[in-house]
């Protein structure tokens, strides 16, 4: 379990009153949350329930219908395309499905986003750079494979190490330990904790995963209706009586 050191700590993403919906199909109604700097904070919800929503007004792919979402202090909707991707810039985003390119190596993978943002070959190493985010995920090694030749747990690894390539300050989770076995589930839910606590990052993360819930959580918000409908500790919450949260932990 995640202890949690971040209460006194400035804000990176601020989301008030918002609101999102599809026609008659109101996703988020008021929705209210706030994500500390070196914080985990897991956000629990059934399928459908908004989650993925969520994530995607943080980083500006959807605009909400109302309320505002902030990060590092900026009002995404207000934002440039240009200021949008310089704000995308620290602002990891690790996909359920990993989307690496299957006709790319794992180093040409690792290029791809420092390419895509025009980071300067001759202010940094690129080499280096990529060597440093393989070695942060145990997989040196891989370097000059493809996707095809590796693992699930391999992948995700591997995926995880683009999200880092960039050093982002703050790490969007989609689902991180869907599809793997329990043993590789824990494995990378622990690489997670370390990343958290060598670099300081801020992480929203999704997931049904119990077990890396509770080994990754300092905070999580359960996401019910469209609104906050409970927050707390792993531990605080699994001791709640109310059965719209206690289906989660049971």
């Amino acid at each position: 379990m995640n202890e949690n050191p971040t209460n006194t700590r400035p804000s990176v993403i601020q989301i008030k009153d918002l609101k999102k919906s599809f026609g008659e199909n109101y996703v988020l109604r008021n929705f209210n949350v706030d994500l500390k700097e070196g914080e985990n904070l897991v956000v629990l919800g059934k399928s459908g329930s908004g989650k993925s929503v969520l994530i995607k007004c943080i980083i500006g792919l959807m605009l909400p219908d109302s309320g505002s979402v902030q990060v590092f202090g900026d009002e995404v909707t207000d934002l440039s395309h240009d200021d949008l991707d310089s704000m995308r810039i620290k602002v990891g985003f690790l996909f359920q499905s990993n989307a690496l390119y299957d006709s790319m190596t794992v180093r040409e993978n690792l290029e791809f986003p420092l390419r895509r943002h025009w980071i300067k070959s001759e202010m940094t190493n690129v080499n280096d750079m990529v060597m440093e985010a393989l070695t942060n995920v145990g997989l040196a090694e891989t370097v000059d494979m493809t996707p095809a030749e590796l693992s699930g747990g391999m992948r995700k690894r591997i995926a995880l190490a683009r999200t880092l390539i960039l050093k982002p300050k703050i790490i969007l989770y989609d689902e991180p330990t869907t599809g793997l076995d329990p043993i590789t589930g824990k494995e990378i839910s622990h690489l997670m904790l370390d990343i958290q606590k060598k670099y300081n990052t801020s992480s929203i993360i999704i997931s049904h995963d119990m077990n890396c819930v509770k080994i990754t959580a300092n905070r999580i918000v359960v996401l019910i209706d469209g609104v906050c409908y409970a927050t707390g500790t792993y531990d605080e919450l699994s001791k709640s009586t109310d059965i719209r949260v206690k289906q989660f932990f049971d």
